[in-house]
């Protein structure tokens, strides 16, 4: 674009010197093309001397690797390929959309119209694929953790209530499906773990043979609880919740200094701050009988009898203050029933949720592209971490 004639004088601006130029771009997808079609035949020959026919198998190596496992399974002789495969994972499992929007928004972003029943299998196609190498690869690695993290969410299948449990790290996620019982908790990793397990207070985790720690986000939700309900007659829970958020404050700046642990005197202080909280909270609810006088006796007691389990955070400084790791990969859980009418219809619906979630997370915690671990996933089989971090 370029001027005829001068905006003030209006004289002709033929052969003027160009003095400037700015440019403007517009960037947009093309529209998506057709399919691609790849057809593979197999030849059978007849052996001119005996007579044997000799019939090539659907996986011999002329068939691309990508292809091959697709091809050589039984079934009818026109397959769905990878890409898609990928892609409808991607939009159901990873994205946790319904099977009727994730049909449109795939035949609208690629052309191609699956039908609702190939959505609606595909996350258990994909937790078969995942149930022959990577759940086991994930125990053996988390069981070796120094930390993990632990936590359980319920979710509705099959008309009654069950639970996704999960154990992860930094950089590893697995999730198992059962009840709240002690045998489900052993079900998953925990039962051979030996390190610091960083939980809440739920009382199906204390046969655990590790060495507990309790999150420090739970006790200042309980603490809050009672200091709003009466903030002059229970001081001591505002003292004992400054107390655990200086102590968090002192852990991360001696982790910052390059310190693997508080020296004593800190140490010292903060426990005696601790017990002097509780003395106070003795003394605030002594002779009281209301109802809240009751929760914050409650209360004080935990605190005294699993002090070593609440302070450590303070005494190991490989301990996180919180779980919210764990929380944070239970919440696609309540994001998939969401998107699901409340519900799962089936228990192994549900479970195949929990095999595909933690492959996707950990692949995400590892800063993979969800696209491409689902590709490689249904190609040459799943991604596998190769450690518990990425430096070792």
């Amino acid at each position: 674009m370029a001027p005829d004639r001068c905006e003030r004088c209006d004289s002709s601006l033929d052969g003027a010197e160009e003095c400037g130029r700015q440019r403007r771009q517009v960037v947009d997808v093309r529209a998506a093309p057709p399919p691609k079609v790849t057809e593979y035949q197999r030849i059978s020959k007849m052996c001119p001397c005996c007579g044997t026919v000799t019939t090539p198998s659907w996986d011999d190596k002329a068939v691309p690797v990508e292809h091959r496992e697709i091809v050589a399974a039984p079934g009818s002789p026109v397959r769905i390929g990878p890409e898609t495969l990928a892609r409808a994972a991607l939009l159901t499992c990873a994205h946790y959309l319904p099977v009727g929007r994730a049909r449109g928004l795939l035949a609208a972003l690629t052309a191609f119209d699956v039908s609702t029943g190939f959505l609606a299998g595909i996350r258990g196609r994909a937790a078969r694929r995942l149930e022959k190498k990577f759940l086991a690869h994930m125990q053996t690695l988390l069981a070796g953790a120094p930390v993990l993290h632990a936590d359980e969410t319920p979710g509705r299948a099959a008309g009654s209530l069950r639970y996704v449990h999960v154990a992860c790290t930094e950089y590893l996620t697995l999730m198992h499906v059962g009840d709240r019982s002690a045998a489900t908790i052993d079900a998953g990793v925990l039962a051979e773990f030996t390190g610091v397990l960083v939980r809440d207070g739920y009382a199906g985790y204390e046969h655990l043979q590790a060495v507990h720690a309790w999150c420090g986000a739970h006790l200042l939700r309980d603490l809050r609880s009672i200091s709003d309900a009466d903030p002059d007659g229970q001081l001591w829970a505002l003292a004992m919740a400054t107390t655990l958020l200086d102590a968090n404050v002192a852990a991360h700046a001696a982790r910052e200094r390059g310190a693997d642990r508080l020296d004593r005197a800190t140490l010292k202080q903060i426990r005696n701050h601790y017990r002097g909280a509780l003395a106070r909270g003795d003394t605030d609810n002594r002779g009281e009988h209301t109802k809240l006088a009751g929760k914050a006796r409650t209360l004080i007691t935990r605190f005294r009898r699993y002090e070593d389990m609440i302070l450590r955070f303070a005494t190991d400084l490989s301990v996180p203050f919180t779980n919210n790791a764990a929380e944070r990969a239970c919440r696609p859980v309540k994001i998939q029933q969401r998107t699901s009418g409340g519900c799962w219809r089936t228990l192994t619906g549900l479970t195949d949720f929990a095999i595909v979630q933690s492959y996707l997370d950990t692949a995400t915690k590892w800063g993979l592209d969800k696209l491409d671990a689902l590709h490689q996933l249904f190609t040459t089989g799943a991604w596998l971490p190769p450690a518990l971090t990425p430096g070792e």
